[in-house]
């Protein structure tokens, strides 16, 4: 039985002069912008064009692009691998879907057409559900199946925050990076969101909250120092908090030394290697922090990429009809505060 597996993330762009159109499919995403089309088109083309002087500046200590497409081409093939390593009864191939940049859903879709899939399953690259990104990204995907009148049996793995592979790999990662150190503070940073998301109804911090649990659970380290914050706010909204840059300048002045890690992104882009490594790496030794360290990224993590696979192979039977919250029948995780549960 032949399954395509639609790998979702958000994208980079692949070159600087691309920046610009780059934030403009972010921002034009009615996700992100909630307006009619009419005010949001020119408005995502204003913001954009402002901030893309400041985002050129962050991808050129990039080497003028971002790796996350070559990244997640790594996961695409480990995982591909794995699955059709323990699944002999199936043959998989994985596809990769960006949301801002390419390869974007309606050119992917005619790979997979040609494919020629009797199954396909959605696997978000983002382990805490969010109508901003996993919702948005399957959102599209079926949007551009209707257009295409591609109907095929398809299955969604909407979250996995508490997943038991998931937190291992990142209980292996942590263990590497505080083993032998002392008088440090391990921040768990996510990417936030404006706090009228989350009244809406959005599960994300909720989420990430379950993992950030998780984990510290695994470690069983006791009396251990940590603390969830949330990183890259932009506008004037308010939004999540606290905000990871406070955390950083208040145990800097502690003189603790500082770990990171990057809970919510499995893959390293401009939000870890120059935010976390280069621009609060600068904020803590403004504020006298002397030790600094970041866990890397999940990335090809085996146990990652377990969990993945595991997750795809034993996922309950549904379907999936494009909203931004799926309705309750279609969680495979069946958490109490999943978006699945949003309509009840």
């Amino acid at each position: 039985m032949k399954k395509a597996v639609i790998l979702f993330n958000l994208g980079g762009p692949d070159k600087l002069v691309n920046v610009e159109p780059f934030l403009f499919n972010l921002f034009n995403d009615p996700a992100i912008l909630n307006l009619p089309s009419f005010f949001r088109y020119p408005l995502a083309k204003l913001i954009a064009n402002r901030r893309a002087p400041i985002a050129k500046k962050i991808y050129q200590e990039l080497g003028g692009s971002s790796p996350i497409l070559q990244l997640t081409k790594d996961q695409a093939s480990a995982l591909e691998l794995k699955l059709n390593e323990n699944d002999k009864l199936s043959e998989y191939k994985c596809f990769i879907v960006m949301r801002c940049w390419h390869p974007r859903a309606e050119t992917v879709i005619k790979e997979v057409i040609n494919y020629n899939p009797e199954e396909v399953i959605l696997m978000p690259l983002y382990p805490q559900y969010s109508a901003a990104t996993s919702g948005s990204s399957i959102k599209e995907w079926n949007d551009v199946c209707k257009k295409n009148e591609f109907k095929v049996k398809t299955s969604t793995i909407c979250c996995y925050p508490t997943d038991e592979n998931f937190i291992q790999a990142h209980k292996e990662e942590i263990i590497k990076k505080i083993n032998n150190i002392k008088n440090f503070k391990l921040i768990f940073s996510a990417h936030g969101l404006p706090e009228k998301n989350i009244k809406k109804g959005d599960p994300y911090q909720w989420q990430v909250e379950q993992s950030v649990n998780q984990i510290v659970k695994s470690l069983k380290i006791e009396g251990l120092d940590w603390i969830l914050s949330y990183q890259s706010r932009v506008g004037p909204l308010k939004w999540i908090g606290p905000s990871t840059e406070d955390v950083i300048i208040e145990n800097a002045k502690l003189r603790k030394h500082i770990v990171l890690v990057p809970v919510a992104f499995v893959s390293e882009h401009s939000e870890t290697l120059v935010e976390l490594d280069i621009e609060y790496k600068e904020l803590a030794d403004k504020n006298g922090c002397k030790n600094y360290s970041r866990v890397p990224a999940l990335g090809t993590n085996d146990n990652y990429i377990k969990a993945m696979s595991d997750l795809i192979i034993n996922k309950q039977e549904y379907n999936f009809n494009g909203d931004l919250f799926p309705p309750k029948t279609q969680c495979p995780n069946q958490f109490k505060k999943c978006p699945c549960l949003r309509y009840e």
